[in-house]
C-alpha cells in the first residue's frame, strides 16, 4: 500500500496485524526506550522497527536498531533516510539511500472520520472549504483524515531537512482525486513559512500521494534531489 506511493528507489515493508505478522525483538537499547511504556505502545515499536529492518535488508544495509533522535524522528544508518508509520492493526517503514532522495514522510490513519473538533485545530480555513466540497462530490472517502494524514507525511518529510517545528497551520494541502481511480490521487503541500534549502534552491512545497485501502488512508512525501 504504502510502496505503490513511493517512487521505485524506495523500499517500503509493510506489517498487517490481520498477516499474523509477529513483533519483531527489539535490541537492548531499543528496548529500554519502551520499557514502560504500556503492551500497545510497546508492540507497535517493535512491528514498525521489525519492517524497517527488512527494509535495510532489502536495500543491503545489515539491519540495526532504530532509535529516536530530536523530537523523536528516528535515527537511520549513515546513508539512508526514511520513514515509519503506525495505526492500529498496522506499521509501515520505508527506507531510500540518501543519493536517491532528499527526504521521505509517510502515514498511515485509520479510515474513519476525525474525532469532533480535530478538524478545525488541523485545518486552515480555506483547506475546510476545499474538504467540504471534496465530501460532497464524493462521500464515501474519509476527506479530513486524508487532511490529518497527508500534513503529517509533510511534516515527516520537512523536519530531517530543517530541524524545526512545522505546524499544521504551515502547510496548505490540496487534495485532489485521481481521475483513474477512485480511491487514489494527489496532493500539493504549500508551505506558508521559509521552507528547506535543497540542492542550493528553497522549496516552496511538497507533492506527495495518497490512497485508501484494507480500512486504512495512506499518504506519503518524496522529496527529490534538485
Amino acid at each position: 500500500m504504502i510502496e505503490e506511493l513511493l517512487p521505485d528507489s524506495v523500499v517500503a515493508v509493510e506489517a498487517h496485524d490481520d498477516d499474523g505478522t509477529e513483533p519483531a525483538p527489539l535490541y537492548p537499547e531499543e528496548a529500554a526506550v519502551v520499557a514502560r511504556a504500556v503492551a500497545k505502545r510497546r508492540r507497535e515499536f517493535a512491528v514498525v522497527r521489525g519492517c524497517a529492518r527488512r527494509a535495510m535488508e532489502k536495500l543491503g544495509v545489515p539491519p540495526q536498531a532504530v532509535l529516536p533522535g530530536e523530537r523523536g524522528a528516528p535515527r537511520w544508518p549513515d546513508g539512508l533516510i526514511g520513514s515509519m508509520t503506525h495505526c492500529d492493526g498496522y506499521g509501515a517503514a520505508a527506507l531510500v539511500r540518501a543519493t536517491d532522495l532528499a527526504s521521505l514522510g509517510i502515514d498511515a490513519e485509520p479510515h474513519a472520520p476525525l474525532p469532533e473538533g480535530v478538524l478545525e485545530s488541523v485545518a486552515l480555513p480555506g483547506e475546510q472549504d476545499r474538504l467540504r466540497r471534496l465530501a460532497a462530490e464524493h462521500p464515501a472517502l474519509p476527506w479530513d483524515r486524508l487532511l490529518f494524514s497527508a500534513k503529517e507525511s509533510v511534516y515527516k518529510a520537512w523536519f530531517p531537512l530543517t530541524r524545526k517545528w512545522l505546524d499544521f497551520s504551515e502547510a496548505d494541502i490540496d487534495l485532489v482525486m485521481d481521475p483513474h481511480g477512485r480511491m487514489h490521487g494527489r496532493f500539493q503541500a504549500a508551505l506558508l513559512v521559509p521552507g528547506p534549502v535543497v540542492g542550493g534552491e528553497r522549496l516552496g512545497g511538497f507533492e506527495g500521494r495518497w490512497t485508501v485501502q484494507r480500512g486504512l488512508v495512506a499518504t506519503a512525501v518524496a522529496v527529490p534531489h534538485i
